[in-house]
């Protein structure tokens, strides 16, 4: 049940990376089309705090992509001195510590939002973006990651009190241990 979940979520955040790269190359299009235009005199204007706006999301709605795909930095100095069972501990730990991060920065960002949408924020720039345009999504990509991060904690936990502590590792283990596993 376990890994069948975590498949289920990796297919899913592959989808929501496939839209997030979409929306990276619609962003490279538009500056390119934009330094294009300066040569001729009439640019666009405002690709720099769109990119911004663009890579904040990016970011955001990536690292759940990032964390089922084992991409996320370790440092494993003792992880790997020890067995199957210690492994899984370690994993374990790493991954309520991230939940709890996760899960506080998601916290945290909502107020951000809440003031734009009470204040009716607007960027200070020439585009006057409305910040809740922006900060809508961006808030909801940092939500995703913390529930994400939240049930692959969750399934780690499931395994370990099962005992299978081996298979833990395809989806909490160490990217580079993931070659000599197969």
């Amino acid at each position: 049940m376990e890994l069948a979940m975590i498949e289920t979520l990796k297919r899913l955040n592959r989808k929501v990376a496939m839209i997030v790269g979409a929306m990276l190359l619609l962003c490279a299009a538009f500056i390119l089309a934009d330094i294009v235009l300066r040569q001729i005199g009439t640019p666009f204007g405002g690709t720099d705090e769109i990119s911004g706006y663009v890579m904040a999301l990016a970011t955001s709605w990536g690292m759940s992509f990032t964390l089922l795909e084992l991409g996320h930095v370790r440092i494993d100095l003792l992880r790997g001195r020890v067995e199957t069972f210690g492994r899984a501990l370690f994993d374990l730990f790493a991954m309520v510590v991230m939940t709890g991060v996760i899960a506080m920065i998601a916290l945290k960002s909502w107020p951000v939002v809440e003031r734009s949408l009470t204040n009716g924020s607007r960027a200070n720039t020439p585009l006057e973006t409305p910040l809740a345009w922006v900060q809508l999504p961006w808030f909801a990509g940092w939500l995703w990651f913390a529930i994400m991060s939240a049930c692959v904690t969750i399934a780690a936990l499931s395994l370990i009190i099962k005992r299978r502590y081996a298979e833990t590792e395809t989806f909490v283990g160490a990217f580079a241990e993931q070659d000599t596993l197969q």
